[in-house]
């Protein structure tokens, strides 16, 4: 006969409903625990399928060629496309300039430059369209290739046409130049030619007429120092400040327009070898230099205690053979080479990367190359007359392992640096996206934050646990854990608008209390000692800490009371300008103290709720057996007490840290986000998490900014898993050690 139950079932029904229960719970905690998992490894997934395109090589495909517009006896001096990818340009050494479809190869028009013959040539820069010509009889022509859009009947037109500069000008060198150079600025036009081993210079400064509003020329004297070279090629620096003067051989002098003379001198090749070509990337600011013998490197000008200096700063594997045709990007710092040996190449600049490496052998010899403004054609001209488009694809060549984690010399920089700065007000900006600095200011932000967090959580939670009566310990445990649900968009809103500049105006009072505190501490407790039995009988064991209230109050007002006599006497009424002019320490309002301390106040709950349930949750009669055996209470928490908690306190360290680690708002509104690599306590940082927050709202999805960007999160997703990885390995250890005391 089956048992009857209290609610009056029977034992066999339920059994049967206990074990349908015990099999839910069972189905229910296991779906949730592998979900979670599911919900890690998907987060991983999208992450790494975010940033994986950026480490793919670039790809070439070809698509179509034809014959090249105008004589074909006529060498390509120049090619170039529009921004809409429709029409080529085209000019040739017999001084003529072509436009043709560049799908088609149809020839759209056709210009004659009024120009004896084509004795130099070069181009301002790719992004503005301007170039120079020389003829032999030294009559200089500067024009622009101009494209206008209009939408006759609702369909795209692009419209090309020559536009002269400056033609109301008579601009003319004494003989046929052996290289020219021009710069076109708002303020200024100048041309400078090599003509028989000497420079030759004209420049005007523009001036817009009053009445008219016109733009008028004014010729402006130009002083140019005498060479001890032959120079073979000619360059112009943007803001008219430097001219690169470089002979065949490759020895060049850098001259400084303002003050007319050489400022540097040297060779740009290690070995012997001749200029095979010579080109600035976008910017004007470094020159990439190929040599008849295989070498590709940048160069550009440095400025330091020694004066001004041409600056190699990095090389090229270019295959060995010389380069003879560089073009470059029109909005990035990446660039095209064609070796003698027809080898294709792109680079970039920056990440010191060959993104692309292809044999150009099966269309014949290229003597011209050009890339879209967008960077997604190449066209290529052949010794056969034929010209070549190819579809490029390559989104994100400014990422590489140098460039996210290494030193890297950037433009106009002194020396090597860390550092992060993803955009900027013009397009001639190089992008600087190393991880290293918001990688290093992560770490610090967590160093600092533990430094005040751990030791408070964890000896409070062992006095909690330990020692504090249990009616106390109800009252002060669920008001730390209170702390934790404080946001901590308060916290770092109070950190930045009054702890911030209260430190900064008390520097002394927080010192002082740093100092003074410990030791008021233990001069109670000696004193509390000294009174008598009967007194101190009058407070229950485990709520001394109470008592401790007013002597920390009291400890805090008198510091602050002090803190301006005290930088009066010691520091000249300043402390802050003390720190920085006699020390030599920057100091920022903002800075790892104030991160430190709010940061510390936000992990403190969370080490010291899990390290007090760990330390309570030590079995009594292990204490109670070592107290039974002769130990006393320090030496029972020491021995036996703290060994078994261990796990659980480690683990409360490592889950501190990983709040710390991944904390946003407190870093972002208590720093000034500034990405350095300083462990100076009185300067801030930039995180991952707070680099993230601030940037992901202002990028351009699926560019190589909004890649990087999901790297960080990816670095910070991996950093968080390992340590726990780590922590997790160290507390079964240790759980193995002391599980059987």
């Amino acid at each position: 006969m089956n048992d009857i139950t209290f609610d009056g079932t029977t034992g066999s029904s339920y059994n049967k409903w206990r074990k349908l229960k015990d099999k839910w719970a069972t189905w229910t905690i296991s779906l949730g625990g592998v979900s979670v998992l599911a919900a890690i490894l998907l987060i991983f997934f999208y992450l790494f399928y975010e940033i994986m395109p950026m480490f793919q090589s670039a790809t070439l495909k070809y698509e179509t060629s034809y014959s090249q517009p105008g004589d074909n006896g006529a060498v390509g001096l120049h090619l170039a496309v529009e921004e809409q990818e429709e029409i080529g340009f085209r000019l040739d050494s017999s001084a003529k300039a072509h436009f043709f479809r560049l799908e088609t190869g149809e020839a759209i028009q056709s210009r004659v430059l009024p120009l004896a013959d084509v004795a130099a040539f070069s181009i301002d820069n790719e992004e503005n369209r301007a170039f120079v010509v020389a003829d032999s009889n030294g009559k200089v022509v500067m024009a622009k290739h101009q494209y206008k859009v209009s939408y006759p009947n609702d369909v795209k037109t692009v419209t090309p046409s020559i536009e002269y500069l400056f033609a109301d000008q008579d601009i003319s060198f004494s003989g046929a130049p052996i290289s020219v150079a021009m710069r076109d600025t708002e303020e200024s036009v100048m041309v400078i030619a090599s003509v028989d081993g000497r420079l030759e210079a004209h420049r005007f400064d523009k001036e817009e007429d009053f009445l008219s509003e016109e733009i008028v020329l004014e010729a402006v004297e130009v002083e140019l120092p005498e060479l001890d070279i032959k120079a073979a090629r000619l360059m112009l620096a943007p803001r008219l400040d430097w001219l690169y003067a470089v002979a065949a051989n490759g020895d060049f002098r850098l001259i400084d327009l303002r003050r007319s003379e050489v400022v540097d001198a040297g060779s740009l090749f290690e070995k012997e070898q001749s200029i095979a070509s010579l080109r600035f990337l976008l910017g004007g600011i470094s020159v990439m230099v190929g040599g008849s013998a295989g070498e590709m490197s940048q160069w550009f000008v440095v400025t330091d205690e020694n004066g001004a200096r041409l600056q190699r700063v990095r090389d090229f594997e270019a295959g060995g053979e010389a380069i003879e045709l560089v073009a470059t990007e029109h909005r990035r710092k990446g660039f095209v080479t064609i070796s003698e040996d027809n080898e294709l190449r792109i680079f970039h600049s920056t990440a010191h990367r060959r993104v692309l490496d292809k044999s150009l052998d099966d269309i014949g010899k290229v003597r011209a190359i050009a890339i879209s403004p967008r960077a997604k054609r190449l066209i290529t001209e052949t010794e056969d007359a034929k010209i070549h488009i190819w579809k490029l694809h390559n989104e994100h060549p400014e990422v590489s392992w140098s460039a996210l984690w290494e030193k890297v010399w950037y433009e106009s920089y002194d020396e090597p640096e860390y550092t992060w700065q993803s955009s900027a007000a013009n397009n001639d900006f190089e992008p600087k996206y190393s991880l290293a600095p918001l990688a290093f200011g992560t770490l610090k932000a967590a160093f600092y934050a533990m430094i005040v967090a751990a030791p408070l959580a964890i000896c409070g939670a062992i006095y909690t646990a330990y020692f504090m009566a249990p009616s106390l310990r109800r009252k002060v445990k669920p008001l730390i854990e209170l702390m934790e649900a404080l946001p901590t968009v308060i916290l770092g809103f109070l950190a930045g608008l009054w702890l911030a500049p209260f430190i900064e105006k008390n520097m002394p009072a927080i010192f002082s209390i740093m100092l003074l505190l410990p030791f008021s501490v233990l001069a109670f407790a000696w004193i509390w000692e000294q009174l008598p039995v009967g007194f101190r009988k009058h407070v229950p064991d485990g709520w001394h800490p109470v008592l401790l209230i007013p002597v920390i109050i009291l400890v805090v007002m008198f510091c602050v009371a002090l803190s301006i006599p005290m930088e009066q006497a010691f520091f000249g009424g300043d402390m802050r300008q003390w720190i920085t002019s006699d020390l030599g320490i920057s100091f920022d309002q903002r800075n790892s103290l104030v991160v430190g301390i709010a940061m510390g106040f936000a992990v403190i709950p969370t080490i010291f709720s899990i390290a007090e349930d760990a330390i309570f949750s030590v079995p009594k009669h292990l204490s109670q057996g070592s107290l039974a055996l002769g130990a006393s209470p320090w030496q029972t928490l020491i021995g036996v007490v703290i060994p078994t908690a261990s796990p659980g306190i480690f683990s409360a360290m490592m889950i501190g840290m990983g709040r710390a680690v991944g904390e946003t708002m407190i870093v972002l509104m208590a720093t000034g986000n500034t990405p350095i690599m300083d462990m100076n306590i009185f300067e801030g940082m930039r995180t991952l998490s707070a680099n993230i927050a601030v940037e992901i709202g202002e990028t351009e999805v699926d560019s190589t900014h909004y890649r990087v960007l999901f790297l960080a999160a990816f670095v910070l997703f991996m950093f968080t898993f390992v340590v726990n990885t780590i922590a997790e390995t160290v507390r079964q250890s240790l759980r193995k050690r002391y599980g059987n005391l």
